[in-house]
C-alpha cells in the first residue's frame, strides 16, 4: 500500500550564504566580562565586526532567530533609563534563542535600601548566564563582575565607558566607508560627561582612526590632552577635512552648575547645522548615539538628511553589534 499523500510542507528557512560563513568564524570572547574596549585588540575587534555584520544579514530576512544562545539566560539590569541601549540588549538576546529579563531595580529592592553587591548576589543564586548592567556610577559593572559568576556586559557606568555603544559607531562607519583606519573622526559637545566618547576615542584610535575633541572648554575633560586626541573649542576648525561628525548630547542631568550657556547660545556656537557642516569633508557622515536634543546640538534638517546622517544606521547596528557580543560570549562560556 502507498502511503497516504500529504500537503507541501513548508520550507526551512534559509540563511544567506555569508551568514553561514560568518557565524562559522563565531569566536570565543578573549575575556570573560566586557567591561571596556580596552578588553579587546584590534584583530578582535575586526573579528566582532565580522561577525555583527553578518547578523546584520540576518536582521532584515524575515526569519531572524538562532539557536546560538538556546538555553542561556540573559539579565537586562538598567538602574538608569534607556530605551535604545536595553530594547537592542533584548532584542539581541531573543533573535538568539536566549530567555531574556528585563529587571527593573529602581522599582525594587533597590529603592529599599539594598546595596549593589547584595543585588549582585541575589541575581547570581539565580544562575543567569549573561548579565547586562547600566548604571550611574564608573565601576558599578567591574564590580558586579567580580561577585557574580555569569558574563557581565557594561551597558554604561557612570561616565566611565559604554563599550558595546563604540562598537555599533565603529560598525556603522566601516559599512559607511568600507574602513576605518585613517578616517579623520570629530566626537563633539558634552565630552566631560559622556561615557560613548571615552569607549570611542579608545576603540577608533585602536583601528587606526584620528579623533577630535569638539566642545566648550567646561565640557572637555581636563585629562583630555592624555587621550591622544587634538581639542578644539571652536566647531568649525574642529570638524575642517572630517569625515565623520559625532555630536553629544548635552547631559544636564549630571551637570553641577552651570557649565554651558543658555541651549539657544549653545545652538548657536556648537549645534551642527548645514552651514556648520559645509566645512567637513565632502562625503561627511554625521553620528549620534541618541537620544538626541533637536535644536541643541543638531539641526532636524541634518539628524533627518539619510545622504549624510547614519543615525538610523546606528540603531541597527546596535542589536548586530550586541548579538556579536553576545554570541561571542556564550562561544567563552561554553569553552569554560
Amino acid at each position: 500500500m502507498s502511503p497516504p499523500e500529504t500537503g507541501p510542507t513548508a520550507p526551512e528557512p534559509q540563511l544567506a550564504p555569508g551568514l553561514i560563513q560568518v557565524l562559522g568564524k563565531t569566536f570565543p570572547f578573549p575575556r570573560r566580562h566586557f567591561l571596556s574596549v580596552l578588553d579587546l585588540n584590534p584583530v578582535e575587534v575586526a573579528d566582532l565586526l565580522d561577525l555583527a555584520d553578518g547578523f546584520v544579514v540576518l536582521n532584515r530576512q524575515t526569519s531572524k532567530k538562532l539557536d546560538l544562545l538556546k538555553g542561556r539566560t540573559l539579565m537586562n539590569l538598567f538602574f538608569e533609563n534607556s530605551t535604545r541601549t536595553q530594547s537592542s540588549f533584548e532584542l539581541a538576546g531573543k533573535r538568539l534563542g536566549a530567555d531574556v529579563v528585563n529587571m527593573s531595580p529602581r522599582a525594587s529592592s533597590i529603592s529599599k535600601g539594598e546595596t549593589l553587591i547584595d543585588t549582585a548576589v541575589t541575581l547570581n543564586a539565580m544562575q543567569p548566564d549573561l548579565l547586562v548592567v547600566r548604571h550611574a556610577s564608573s565601576g558599578a559593572a567591574s564590580l558586579l563582575s567580580q561577585k557574580v559568576s555569569c558574563s557581565v556586559i557594561n551597558a554604561g557606568d557612570g561616565q566611565h565607558e559604554h563599550p558595546t555603544q563604540a562598537l555599533l559607531d565603529a560598525l556603522s562607519m566601516r559599512r559607511a566607508f568600507g574602513r576605518i583606519a585613517g578616517l579623520r573622526v570629530a566626537i563633539c559637545g558634552d565630552v566631560l560627561h559622556s561615557r560613548v566618547a571615552r569607549s570611542n576615542v579608545g576603540l577608533l584610535q585602536m583601528m587606526g582612526a584620528e579623533v577630535r575633541l569638539v566642545g566648550p572648554p567646561t565640557l572637555i575633560p581636563a585629562e583630555a590632552d592624555r587621550w591622544g586626541s587634538e581639542v578644539f573649542h571652536d566647531l568649525r576648525k574642529g570638524i575642517a577635512g572630517c569625515d565623520v561628525v559625532m555630536m553629544l548630547r548635552l547631559q544636564l542631568e549630571r551637570m553641577d552648575g552651570v557649565l554651558a550657556p543658555s541651549q539657544r547660545e549653545y545652538f548657536r556656537f556648537f549645534g551642527l547645522d548645514r552651514e556648520k557642516l559645509a566645512c567637513a569633508a565632502p562625503h561627511v557622515r554625521v553620528m549620534h548615539p541618541g537620544p538626541m536634543n533637536r535644536g541643541v546640538e543638531i539641526d532636524s534638517e541634518v539628524a533627518d538628511d539619510l545622504a549624510v546622517s547614519l543615525i538610523q544606521d546606528q540603531v541597527e547596528m546596535g542589536v548586530a553589534a550586541r548579538m556579536a557580543v553576545l554570541a561571542a560570549l556564550s562561544a567563552r562560556l561554553d569553552n569554560d
